[in-house]
Parts: structure tokens; sequence; C-alpha cells
């Protein structure tokens, strides 16, 4: 069934998803948005030749579907909005401003009985849905997320803006709960931290170590993952993965393998493999995973649930960043 959707915001993203839309026409029809910025509005008024509605009710009564692309801090009311309207919901990441916000959309959600899903977009990348199979136990996990400053997102900490992304990867990954958080960051060109480090213990005794930052001269998203006898390297931004893998030799190994001699343990052969990646549209690809989830062909890939739990941890990291900051004040 072809969906009616709306899209609330007109910014740089939300310029984006409704394109995306616009190129899922079999999914989905575009029926308009709405964006309180009257510029804002009238640029992508003139961009997809549509009328943006008037104010958010008008567009809910109008739609099956809600795209929520706005500041973070305005995601409740809008999703609140449009759950008590049985509208499903697709909501930017991070998922609300608040943990209790987060909490209250999935009672939301699961009384009216609609499907929400939130927009952590790097789990359609296809660096990471190429080895995601082949990450089964990790054990120690390293990321860096590293961009150029941009006004644009400082609305919140480079924690919720940049960091979230690799949260929510490891969580999807361990399918475990975080233990131990240890945290530190410095606010540089904004009022909130710009770059930060973060240290995850997991119940399942995996370790990961996530840097993010906004201030960098360069740009960079990659995640090592190593687990026995595997390293895997995903580079979320090249779009690029490798797998590393040991295997034992038995007799004499191939002259031209690269192996390891581990004395009384024997010889180990490392195989190399780079998966193809498939180019792909992941904004485009996750707002077609949604309406798959609606109309009952797929499940939901990001619920609620997921999204809230990837902000509890960034929330927690930030604490433990408010927690370091004072400590170095008191001294």
């Amino acid at each position: 069934m072809k969906l009616k959707i709306g899209v609330l915001g007109a910014g740089h993203l939300g310029k984006i998803h409704m394109k995306c839309i616009r190129e899922l026409s079999d999914q989905y029809e575009l029926v308009g948005f709405f964006d309180p910025d009257i510029q804002k509005a009238k640029e992508a008024a003139a961009q997809f030749e549509l009328m943006p509605f008037h104010s958010i009710d008008s567009l809910l009564d109008s739609v099956d579907v809600v795209d929520i692309v706005t500041p973070t801090i305005y995601h409740f009311d809008c999703a609140a909005a449009a759950i008590r309207k049985f509208k499903h919901i697709f909501i930017e990441k991070p998922v609300t401003h608040t943990l209790d916000e987060a909490k209250a959309l999935i009672k939301l959600a699961n009384e009216a009985g609609i499907k929400a899903q939130v927009g952590h977009v790097e789990r359609f990348n296809p660096a990471f849905t190429a080895v995601r199979q082949h990450l089964t136990q990790p054990k120690f996990i390293e990321t860096h997320r590293l961009a150029q400053f941009n006004p644009r997102g400082t609305d919140v900490s480079v924690v919720l803006d940049l960091m979230i992304h690799d949260i929510d990867i490891v969580l999807a990954v361990t399918k475990a709960n975080v233990r131990k958080v240890s945290a530190s960051g410095v606010a540089v060109l904004s009022d909130t931290p710009d770059i930060a480090n973060a240290r995850l213990e997991l119940d399942n005794g995996c370790v990961a170590n996530l840097t993010a930052s906004r201030i960098s001269l360069k740009s960079m998203r990659k995640s090592r993952f190593f687990q026995r006898d595997a390293y895997i390297s995903v580079d979320f931004l090249a779009k690029e993965s490798e797998i590393v893998r040991m295997k034992e030799v038995h007799g004499e190994p191939d002259p031209f393998s690269v192996t390891i001699d581990l004395g009384e343990k024997g010889k180990k052969e490392i195989l190399f493999d780079k998966p193809a990646i498939e180019a792909n549209n992941a904004i485009k690809d996750e707002l077609s995973s949604f309406a798959n989830a609606i109309n009952g062909l797929a499940p939901l890939e990001v619920p609620l649930e997921q999204g809230t739990r990837a902000l509890e941890v960034a929330l927690m990291i930030l604490e433990k960043m408010k927690q370091a900051s004072l400590l170095q004040l008191d001294e």
C-alpha cells in the first residue's frame, strides 16, 4: 500500500528526506511539509513545487505517516501529536531531548498501535551491512567519528550529534547492556562539548572506546571490531570494509600465504577479505524499510526502544563528562 507522508522540518536534512521520499514513489506519496521558518518553507516549496502546510495539525490530518526532521528539542511534541492522531512516525536521531520523553513516546506508540522508527542511518551504511553477519562476539570495539566544524547541529553536544551513531552500532552488534561508563569532553567552539571520548564496559565482557569530534581538520568515520580470530574494520565515510581472519595451519603453510608462528601452539594463516560494497542511499533505504515495516513486509529496523537505549547511554556519557569537569574545577 502506498503511504501518504508529510515531513516536519524543511531544513538541510528535511530537504534531503523530501528528495528521497520523492524517489520512493512506489511506496510513498509526499503530501507536503511544515516548517515555522518562513524562509525555509519558501525554499522547500520552490524546490519541490509543494505548498507548505500552515500548521502541524493540518499536515497530520492529511497523511498516514509523519517524517520528523526538526531540531531535537521539538521531537517529542511533534511525535506525540502525530501518535495521538494514530499516525506512524519516522523520527530522526536522537529520538528525543530527554529520556523521560523517549519513554513516554514508547508508551504512547504502544497504546496507539502505530509503527515508529528512529533514524539511526548508519545501520544502513553499505560498509556496515556488508560485514554485519560476521560481527558475532566482538570483545573490543574502537570508533572514531571526526568532522569539521559546522554550526548546524550544535544545538546538542557532539555526543548526541555524532557519537550517538556509534553508540547505536555498538549496542546493535553486542546486544548487551552497558555496565560502566567513563568519559571526558571539552567545549571549544560552542556551548556544549565539541570533542569527547567514552569507554563503555558491557555486561558481556566487551569494551568499546568511542571518540567523537566536530572540530577536526579532516573527517573520519571508522570503527574497528576485534573478536576471537578476527578483526573487522568498517569505514563508514569511504564505505569500505575489511575482514582479517586467522585459521590454524595444518602441515606446511602455503609459501605465499601470510602466517604467524606461535611456537608450541602451531601456526596460523592470516586471511584478508574485502567484501564487495554496493553503493546505496542510506537515508532512502531507511525510509523504504519503514514503509515495508508499516505494510507488514519486514520488522522495524530501529524501533523506539533501540533509539531510547542509544539516547540513554549518550546521556550517561554526558553525565560522566559533567562529573569529570566538576572534579577538575574542584582541583
